[in-house]
């Protein structure tokens, strides 16, 4: 590790997109219009690591997305080009992919520590029964799942993802490492705190300080429990540097803090 990485926080941020150089412009010109936000970041690599340098942080988990069966073996070849001490790919299966099976051992054989699924832009409700034979075989293969859950921007307020759906999902499959994105489901807080709060499910922050009272984020990230919430920013739709500083800013005990940015995330990716 070299002098300047050695000096890096020891923040993990467990949500962020980036694309390869030749279709990152294209990626986040398509996006953008659709989720009718701005980018802040271009959408490359490079531009990422920047961005953590500026920030601070150390490493990242960087979400992919396969919205067609035969994007699988290009994002996963991706994922190996970029795969670092900083760098932590998740690959991704498309649901109806009749290859799902082997997809998903071809990725743990390979080293991957899990795999992203996005209802919306896959096109599935997260607590389908043809869902769980592939939740079941994840499990096996002891990876994570970062599953995008509640509303979405870019999408009409369909309940496919919700925190009912959730819990759904872990009575039928309750060893999946699942984790939920923007603090249990993004703009479905209630339901979070009704269904979610309190239970050994893990939740990433992203995406949600920038929209949510700051008390009430206080309330549900402390009411939850402390091994079980991850840093994340959604980078390249929030700034990484804001998003930690929002998140330094919010009344909790250090030692929670620490957990939520480096200790869970650590202990879950299996990382010293």
């Amino acid at each position: 590790m070299d002098k300047f990485t050695s000096k890096l926080n020891r923040v993990i941020d467990f949500h962020v997109h980036a694309f390869p150089d030749n279709l990152a412009h294209r990626a986040m010109e398509k996006l953008q219009k659709e989720d009718n936000i701005p980018a802040y970041l271009d959408g490359r690599l490079s531009s990422l690591i920047q961005s953590m340098d500026s920030a601070g942080i150390r490493g990242c988990v960087v979400c992919n997305i396969a919205t067609r069966h035969k994007q699988f073996d290009p994002i996963l070849s991706w994922c190996r080009d970029i795969a670092s001490d900083r760098v932590i790919p998740f690959p991704s299966v498309h649901p109806q992919d009749s290859h799902w099976e082997e997809r998903i051992d071809r990725i743990a054989e390979e080293g991957f520590r899990g795999l992203k699924f996005h209802p919306y832009y896959q096109d599935f409700v997260i607590d389908e029964r043809r869902l769980l034979p592939i939740y079941r075989r994840i499990a096996m293969n002891n990876l994570i799942v970062v599953m995008h859950t509640g509303f979405d921007i870019a999408f009409p307020r369909d309940r496919i993802a919700d925190p009912k759906r959730v819990i759904q999902v872990l009575n039928e499959v309750p060893d999946l490492k699942l984790v939920t994105t923007h603090l249990g489901a993004w703009d479905d807080w209630e339901e979070v705190d009704r269904y979610l709060i309190g239970k050994e499910i893990y939740m990433e922050i992203s995406f949600s300080l920038e929209v949510l009272d700051k008390a009430i984020a206080e309330g549900i990230i402390s009411r939850h429990p402390e091994e079980y919430i991850l840093f994340g920013t959604d980078s390249p739709w929030t700034d990484q540097g804001e998003a930690l500083r929002r998140f330094r800013e919010l009344n909790l005990a250090q030692d929670l803090k620490d957990k939520i940015l480096f200790r869970n995330a650590e202990r879950l990716l299996g990382i010293a």
